[in-house]
């Protein structure tokens, strides 16, 4: 009976000290998964003013809420993403006085007053000549208020600019895809954007 005893305990000791020598890692944080939509555009003149350009299906053009007021120069404007609780801020300028240089300071110094938590900033240049359309794209990131901004310009006449929020504290994990994504729909509308004075 004493061997069974001993051979007893010998398998319960293997059975349940190997558990105790295993250790678990905290596991990272998850986020939702995001549906992301079929990308289809359409063209849409925002009304008064000398441009078009594709915007996708998903999102919706309205005017600006806020406590500026539209005149006959300057022209506010939304592009909302109600789906991921964001808006592309749009800005039409018409170009007068030969104030471009400082419109164009204007909008590096908006992208640029990000560096403070920026962990970089890129900037893509878009030209085409056919259309008369110059500018550049930003890409900012990091845990930034605004991920994407833009400004594109004729060089004489026109001036337009946008900066992408969303209604939530930035963070650079959760909302990567969705910047990602929405990146994308910005770079169309550069593209696709046509002057009709």
């Amino acid at each position: 009976m004493r061997v069974a005893e001993v051979c007893f305990i010998m398998l319960i000791l293997y059975l349940f000290f190997p558990g105790c020598t295993h250790r678990s890692a905290p596991r990272p944080r998850g986020y939702f998964r995001i549906d992301l939509p079929e990308k289809t555009y359409h063209m849409v003149t925002p009304t008064g003013l000398p441009l078009k350009f594709k915007i996708p299906d998903y999102s919706r053009l309205t005017p600006y809420s806020g406590s500026l007021r539209e005149d006959s120069l300057n022209h506010f404007f939304n592009l909302q993403f109600p789906q991921f609780h964001s808006r592309l801020y749009l800005t039409y300028i018409r170009i007068h006085n030969h104030n471009l240089s400082q419109l164009i300071e204007d909008a590096h110094q908006l992208v640029f007053k990000h560096t403070v938590v920026a962990d970089a900033i890129g900037q893509t240049r878009y030209e085409n000549p056919e259309h008369h359309t110059f500018g550049i794209l930003f890409d900012i990131k990091g845990n930034t208020a605004s991920s994407v901004q833009f400004f594109i310009t004729d060089s004489t006449r026109n001036f337009f600019r946008g900066s992408l929020y969303f209604n939530t504290e930035p963070n650079k994990d959760s909302l990567a895809p969705v910047i990602s994504f929405l990146r994308k729909d910005v770079s169309v509308l550069m593209e696709s954007l046509e002057w009709l004075n």
